[in-house]
């Protein structure tokens, strides 16, 4: 294995680095603590006021990390949600294959 490889080895094993952000922690925060319809109510405005161009470089990526932190909060928020349904069909289901049986009536 050349010098070459082996540099090439060490790099791929690198985690990517991390780019500064442009949202404090304290903003994070906050995102991860609106309710589904607010987060989904300000990425419309993020993903509008970014459409409408004429925002600097800065205020550009502003809006997309905004628009990035709500977008996995929206997605999270979904998601809680779709496993309390799931849980609650295969709740339903088996209730439903017990419904009647001898089993159901002795509980």
């Amino acid at each position: 294995m050349s010098d070459t490889d082996e540099e090439q080895t060490k790099d791929q094993g690198k985690e990517e680095p991390v780019l500064a952000s442009a949202l404090s922690q304290k903003e994070r925060e906050t995102i991860a603590k609106l309710p589904y319809e607010q987060a989904r109510d300000q990425l419309i405005q993020a993903v509008q006021a970014l459409e409408a161009g004429g925002l600097d470089l800065d205020a550009s990526m502003r809006q997309w990390e905004i628009g990035e932190a709500l977008a996995k909060r929206a997605q999270e928020l979904l998601g809680q949600v779709r496993a309390k349904l799931d849980a609650a069909q295969q709740e339903q289901a088996s209730a439903g294959a017990q419904a009647g049986t001898q089993s159901n009536l002795d509980a």
